[in-house]
């Protein structure tokens, strides 16, 4: 019997996304500054307003209205009709210094013996689905997005397209979990209003709005979709998938101008489904952006990524599902699961299978899990964090790129790694434990 499974993702324009990029830029810049810094940044975004609040310890100063307005401006809110835009937004900041009750608990003089930053369980995961090892809804919906903002930034293909928009795809699955086919695709995304009514009265309004939805609908059929087909983003047989009988809705409502922050109040962590994998992993429950990394519900979750990727990428089984669970100001976690979900691969000398549990006692002997050794082995304090609040936090190709630090009163320029909890760096390490 075969089933449907749909994901969704969000465009960099989506008041949410806006939220979280602040966020995490506000944290880029005192890491840059003070690479210790402890931040915890919230952001509220709504017409021609900006509100940020958190807690943050640190040893320097950051500029917030210059780093809220660059990041409005790089997404491309820089008209006023959006009635929300980078130069005319007021920016409201209430960051103050972080609880020293939480400091006692993370700050230790032995670093290997940080606590955790708060309780609670972080999960990750890995699959077969798609080569980067993620579900492929998921990745499809980021897809989609990513390309329609390519499309609005970078050509004229589109010229009538505005900042805000979402994705939702839906793939229809074999009863042993195997993707068949692309079920629907549903593209939402903001306008100019381009096409105005000839005449007076609901009528002349509805037929205009009426051109504008199918021409839309068009280019996304015509423009959009081939694009995507066309990329080298897709495997092949995941490209087979879109065969002629998917069903495709664009902008249901029929019309879709006003959006941003002035369509919607947007908020910090309030796509925390869109930033992992898209409703097939389990999530703890806490979000990402605006946190630095002795925050576990960031490190950790990125640790379990990295976990569950190199487990599958070893062939340890074709879907893995890692939790680890802390206590606020304890280093080693609490509790360590590994759920494969009945796709182990790999068999012991005996010829047995291993089991879940037997896993999850070999990885806490291959990664270290304590927060200091996460953010050391994955270079956590680097102002690497932006990146990461668009278009999901997971399944991204690591790279390196030489970005600015200062230093009293000079600029360092280093190269860094981002994305490192994708690296397949441990793969030798996984086989030799379970060939032992």
């Amino acid at each position: 019997m075969s089933f449907l499974f749909t994901s969704e993702s969000v465009s960099e324009g989506h008041p949410d996304k806006i939220a979280d990029q602040i966020s995490d830029a506000l944290l880029d810049e005192f890491l840059r500054r003070d690479p210790d810094s402890k931040v915890a940044c919230e952001t509220m975004v709504t017409t021609g307003l900006v509100v940020c609040a958190g807690e943050v310890l640190t040893h320097c100063w950051v500029d917030i209205q210059k780093v809220v307005r660059e990041t409005i401006r790089n997404i491309g809110y820089t008209k006023a009709e959006y009635k929300f835009d980078a130069d005319s937004c007021g920016v409201l900041s209430a960051i103050h210094e972080q609880s020293q009750d939480i400091t006692r608990g993370v700050i230790r003089q032995e670093k290997y013996e940080q606590g955790a930053g708060d309780q609670g369980m972080m999960f990750g995961m890995a699959t077969r689905e798609m080569d980067n090892f993620m579900p492929m809804p998921i990745e499809l919906a980021h897809i989609f997005v990513q390309q329609l903002a390519r499309i609005r930034k970078e050509t004229s293909l589109m010229p009538y397209l505005r900042p805000d928009s979402k994705s939702q795809v839906t793939i229809e699955y074999d009863d042993q979990g195997k993707p068949l086919r692309i079920h629907n695709i549903l593209i939402s995304t903001q306008h100019d209003d381009w096409i105005h009514p000839q005449g007076k009265g609901e009528k002349a309004q509805k037929d205009a709005d009426e051109k504008m939805n199918q021409k839309i609908k068009e280019d996304i059929r015509h423009i959009l979709i081939p694009r995507i087909l066309q990329s080298h983003d897709i495997p092949e047989r995941v490209i087979r998938l879109f065969d002629d009988t998917y069903k495709l809705h664009v902008n249901p409502t029929g019309k879709f101008v006003i959006g941003g922050p002035h369509g919607d109040s947007g908020l910090t962590g309030r796509k925390i489904i869109v930033d992992t994998y898209g409703g097939r992993g389990y999530h703890g429950g806490g979000a990402f952006s605006g946190k630095d990394a002795s925050k576990v519900d960031r490190s950790a979750a990125y640790a379990a990524r990295h976990i569950a990727k190199n487990l599958v990428a070893a062939g340890v089984a074709d879907e893995v599902h890692v939790q680890i669970a802390y206590a606020i100001g304890i280093a080693s976690p609490l509790s360590v699961n590994i759920n494969t979900m009945n796709t182990v691969r790999i068999r012991k000398t005996n010829g047995e299978l291993w089991k879940d549990h037997e896993i999850a006692e070999k990885v806490q002997r291959i990664f270290d899990l304590r927060p200091r050794a996460i953010i050391e082995r994955l270079g956590l304090t680097n102002p690497i964090f932006l990146p990461t609040a668009t278009y999901g936090h997971f399944g991204r190709d690591p790279y390196k790129k030489e970005v600015e630090f200062y230093h009293q009163d000079s600029i360092i320029k280093k190269e860094v790694e981002f994305f490192t909890w994708e690296k397949l760096d441990y793969i030798d390490q996984v086989k030799a434990a379970f060939s032992a």
